[in-house]
């Protein structure tokens, strides 16, 4: 390293320190790196946005801090931890059943030669002399056992696999529970949410939109969780398309997501509101098996502001009962009107 390279580096580091300080950071990896990487102003899209939250004056929370690093530092062929997560389920399951078949196999086989050992038994009585009979036997019997020790050592060593893998793929579940992305739309989670919803609780002109996918258990019913899924992944895509500014989509739960909008007017998030049901209207979801389009694919929206000492949990249960309102009138709309 150069002379030059050596005293910027540790000019950035003598500015870095003191802005987690500042900013109430831990000084871990994941916050040094971004940071320090603030400080250099190597990524000038990384400075607007977290320029934009300080503008805020909004904490800057872990899972904010995890998601500037993801959109701005990770390189762009680094596999995401909820596709990490996918796969190692579905290696997982399959390796589940191959456990299972393989201790078929090794019971089936202990049977079949049970059964060898009964059917030499009889020769005894059809000619051959007693000591070629017992000798066959004694040998056959004495394999016999061998094997039968070695299945069954065989079969403990599956079920302890077996169970060893069933703890991961719950540890795996717990943590999927603990990511702050959801692993199906890649939106960020209900977890995310909550930690965001309340850095925003101290600021007003807040507003909270929480929609709901009209009529999705049909969907499920009539096209199966398959079709579902893909209907879940194309309104998250709308959703996410439409938001603008500092408007953050998630995946709220089920079929229902949730969009925080801050430094707004009401008129503003209705209209963001509007322009994201009309989108809504716009899904066309093809079934691949059988090639048939499923479209008509509508959404409820209700729209609550934050007021002035209100507790988050107030805001999404205002947001929800004109969710409810909207759906009451007939759904495919956003409430309240005005």
């Amino acid at each position: 390293m150069s002379d030059k390279n050596f005293e910027m580096s540790f000019s950035n580091l003598k500015q870095t320190i003191p802005l987690l300080i500042k900013h109430k950071v831990a000084a871990l990896p994941i916050n040094y790196a971004l940071w320090y990487t603030y400080v250099s102003n190597e990524v000038p899209e990384l400075n607007l946005a977290l320029e934009g939250v300080i503008k805020q004056e909004r904490p800057i929370t872990e899972a904010k801090t995890k998601e500037l690093y993801r959109q701005y530092l990770s390189e762009s062929q680094e596999v995401t931890a909820w596709e990490l997560r996918q796969s190692m389920e579905a290696m997982l399951i399959e390796l589940t059943q191959s456990i299972t078949d393989t201790r078929s196999e090794t019971n089936g086989f202990k049977i079949t030669m049970d059964n060898c050992v009964d059917n030499l038994t009889k020769v005894e009585k059809e000619g051959l002399s007693i000591e070629e009979v017992m000798a066959l036997v004694r040998n056959l019997v004495k394999e016999t056992q061998n094997i039968r020790r070695s299945t069954m050592s065989f079969n403990s060593a599956l079920a302890e696999a077996q169970t060893e893998i069933s703890a991961l793929r719950s540890q795996l579940e717990k943590s999927q529970q603990e990511a702050l992305y959801d692993a199906l739309t890649g939106l960020s989670n209900r977890r995310y949410f909550d930690e965001e919803l309340a850095s925003h609780a101290v600021h007003p002109n807040l507003f909270l939109i929480i929609v709901d996918l009209d009529h999705f258990k049909k969907i499920n019913d009539n096209y199966g969780h398959v079709m579902g899924d893909l209907v879940l992944k194309a309104a998250a895509k709308k959703i996410q398309a439409c938001c603008r500014d500092s408007a953050q989509a998630f995946r709220f739960g089920g079929e229902e997501f949730a969009i925080i909008v801050p430094n707004s007017t009401f008129a503003k998030t209705r209209s963001l509101a509007e322009t994201m049901r009309r989108s809504m209207e716009k899904i066309a979801v093809k079934d691949k098996r059988t090639g048939e389009v499923l479209g008509d694919i509508t959404a409820s929206f209700g729209i609550a502001e934050l007021r002035k000492g209100m507790n988050p949990l107030v805001l999404v249960e205002s947001a929800d009962k004109q969710l409810y309102e909207a759906k009451r009138l007939g759904r495919n709309r956003v409430m309240p009107i005005m």
